[in-house]
């Protein structure tokens, strides 16, 4: 599986797309996509104003994802997701975060991309169990990856997300 994870700041990666753990309306926010904005400057926020809405302020609906420039950033593209709030896990939550996932490798592929960097789509504000997103993450990731040359980093900011995610694609890897 071409996977890595690592520790470091998704707004520094010298990759294809970085994917922006986006809310629906794609104007910003705090976490990771609050540092893709501040990272990748005014122009992103002007192309996401930009995208037609699908809804009444909501240019993303979750589970789907949106593609920009990247701007000031060292990634050519944004591609932006709406992951799904955690509620009890019996919402079509796991649906929901696999298809951010499928979506954004989707617009990679359409864009001829070859490198793209997750984040941990829906485990800050939205409150997506660490373990069980990265369960998601991995298998759909293996899935969608077979017979692919598509290089994907999961980028945790912080050592023990990254160790979640790591637990989680070798559990994948061994099935």
């Amino acid at each position: 599986m071409p996977i890595e994870i690592i520790q470091a700041d998704i707004t520094t990666l010298d990759v294809d797309a970085i994917v922006n753990a986006a809310n629906p309306g794609l104007l910003g926010g705090g976490g990771v996509d609050g540092a893709i904005h501040r990272a990748a400057g005014p122009g992103l926020l002007a192309a996401c104003r930009a995208l037609p809405e699908a809804a009444p302020g909501v240019r993303c609906p979750t589970g789907e994802a949106r593609i920009t420039p990247g701007f000031a950033l060292r990634a050519r593209y944004v591609i932006h997701t709406a992951g799904p709030v955690w509620r009890d896990g019996r919402h079509g939550e796991a649906r929901l975060l696999a298809s951010c996932y499928q979506s954004a490798l989707r617009l990679l592929r359409e864009n001829h991309g070859r490198t793209i960097a997750f984040p941990a789509i829906s485990c800050g504000v939205y409150g997506y169990p660490a373990a069980l997103a990265a369960s998601v993450a991995a298998h759909t990731l293996r899935d969608a990856l077979v017979g692919d040359d598509i290089d994907v980093t999961l980028c945790c900011f912080s050592e023990q997300m990254a160790l979640v995610f790591q637990h989680a694609l070798n559990e994948a890897a061994a099935e």
